[in-house]
């Protein structure tokens, strides 16, 4: 479906998309994550024809093609009906193939009661499903999302990716960025770029297992954020409030490094239990650039 080879964009000095060979097997969900600045808003605009690389090859399938930006660009004063008429028409459309469209897709992402409502006085959810909704009116086959859930309720976060599995299910080939890392696990294959570059790929299962290091959760009586400050062997400390997660390379010298530490401070009701990494934990050991801790970059078959 998507095929990149040694695919490269510099602004000035800075190079934002730096010599990458994508795979996008067709009829997958697949997900590109990374930190801000990381160049995936670049790279998904090059695939869509709207910058030009620098060098490099994209090979895409002849497909229709959709394309939902990250940031709401549709029109405020214009109600859902008309925003959508406005797209359609952009691409040639007649009206009574727009209306049938429209009246399907307004179904599916649940804004049919709406059609008369000024965007401008939409929820954050439901502009992106008004956005989702005339990236769709093409009926493409292929669907480029950037960061479409960013800034959205959890509840319609969650709404809109059952609404992405519905599409795929049909058959669309889907490939979004996200920076939720609950969302990169819902992905079929997932691309880690960093720095222009993509480091790692790989489905969340195999990211997961590939994960070098071990992980420890900590319950103890303490909501101090500190209380594991300073404790040898630990490389990473995470506190969610209730509980302690952390990453190590050796996990029994750790947790009785951490028996020792809470006695010491008069802390003796703890459980402390290994986890399995989750790809929270994947993103922060490659957002600091420990990709050469990794086994080589998974490549998708066809």
């Amino acid at each position: 479906m998507i095929r990149t080879s040694g695919l490269c964009k510099t602004y000035g000095r800075i190079t934002a998309v730096d010599s990458i060979t994508l795979h996008v097997p067709p009829g997958i969900i697949c997900g590109l994550v990374g930190p801000d600045g990381a160049g995936k808003t670049t790279l998904m605009r090059m695939l869509c024809n709207l910058l030009e690389p620098d060098r490099g090859k994209i090979e895409i399938s002849s497909v229709i093609l959709g394309y939902m930006p990250q940031r709401f660009s549709l029109y405020g004063d214009l109600t859902i009906m008309e925003n959508i008429n406005f797209i359609g028409a952009l691409y040639n459309l007649d009206k009574k193939t727009i209306t049938a469209r429209a009246d399907e897709i307004l179904s599916l992402t649940g804004l049919n009661d709406f059609k008369s409502r000024l965007a401008a006085n939409l929820s954050g959810g439901m502009k992106q499903k008004l956005a989702l909704t005339c990236a769709l009116i093409t009926r493409p086959e292929l669907l480029i999302l950037d960061e479409p859930t960013y800034g959205v309720d959890p509840e319609s976060r969650q709404e809109f990716w059952k609404i992405l599995y519905q599409l795929n299910k049909q058959g669309m080939t889907i490939l979004i960025s996200t920076p939720y890392m609950d969302e990169a696990e819902l992905c079929h294959l997932v691309n880690f770029i960093n720095q222009g570059r993509i480091t790692v790929t790989g489905t969340p299962l195999q990211l997961r297992q590939q994960f070098p290091h071990q992980v420890l959760k900590v319950e103890a009586d303490s909501h101090d954020p500190h209380l594991l400050s300073g404790i040898e062997g630990i490389l990473d400390i995470s506190f969610y409030g209730s509980y302690y997660r952390l990453v190590t390379d050796a996990a029994e010298k750790a947790s009785r490094a951490v028996k020792e530490h809470c006695r010491a401070r008069g802390i003796n009701n703890l459980t402390i239990k290994p986890v399995p990494p989750t790809m929270e934990d994947v993103f922060v050991l490659l957002a600091e650039k420990e990709e050469t801790a990794w086994k080589m970059p998974l490549q998708p078959k066809d």
